[in-house]
Parts: C-alpha cells; structure tokens; sequence
C-alpha cells in the first residue's frame, strides 16, 4: 500500500497560498479562477484557505473540478488526489495513470500505510 497522504491539500498547496510560497498565486486570484465548468461551483476563499492550511474540508466532485479548473490541470487528476486523500492507492495502482501523476507532482514516492489497507478491507468484507 502507498503511504496516507493529503494529497489534494498538498497539490493546491504547491500553486496557491502565498504563506506556504511567495511565488505562488494568491488565494484570491486562485478563487477567481477555480470555478467548476459544468454547475459554476466556486469555492469561497474561506474554504481555499482550510484546504491550505490542511484542516477539514469535505470533498465533493464540484470541488475537484473547480479545483482542476484553478490549478489548470486534468481533473482526473486532481480526483486521484483526492481519492489519496481521502482512502490512499494500492501499489499496483500508482504504477500509471493519474495517480502516479499525482504522486509525480507532489515528489513522492509511495510508501506503505496501514490506514489505506484497513479501509479496503473493511469494503471487502463488505461485499
């Protein structure tokens, strides 16, 4: 299994925030561009600023597209971010795609985590 991380706290935390980066965009300016193409969904920069600061935040698919739509990339890839996030990846499953994107962007290389692997088990036993 590859290691729990925040994985979408880190991607947005790589572009925005100028605490975090002085060479990154504002949260402001960051808002203004963040907007989900399909529903219009844009995340106040209350909201930006938890996601910065890695406190709580729920995850929806309006929030990852506008989160794709501020940082300019795939939004495939900013739902494995999330999907890291939220539940981590198998080994098998970082090997290509955007998973491995992610974990390229944030200069990771997967690891191990038990907290991953509990929560596919407890789906399996699920079933």
């Amino acid at each position: 299994m590859a290691e729990q991380r925040d994985a979408l706290t880190e991607l947005v935390r790589l572009r925005v925030g100028k605490h975090t980066d002085p060479s990154n965009m504002s949260v402001a300016d960051f808002a203004e561009k963040a907007v989900d193409p399909v529903t219009g969904y844009r995340p106040s920069t209350g909201l930006i600023g938890k996601i910065i600061a890695g406190q709580g935040f729920k995850i929806g698919p309006e929030l990852i597209s506008a989160l794709a739509e501020g940082l300019e990339l795939d939004r495939e890839v900013v739902a494995a971010a999330a999907h890291f996030q939220v539940i981590g990846y198998t080994a098998t499953e970082l090997t290509g795609g955007a998973p491995a994107t992610v974990l390229h962007r944030l200069d990771a290389p997967p690891l191990s985590t038990v907290k991953s692997q509990s929560v596919a088990d407890r789906w399996d036993d699920e079933e």
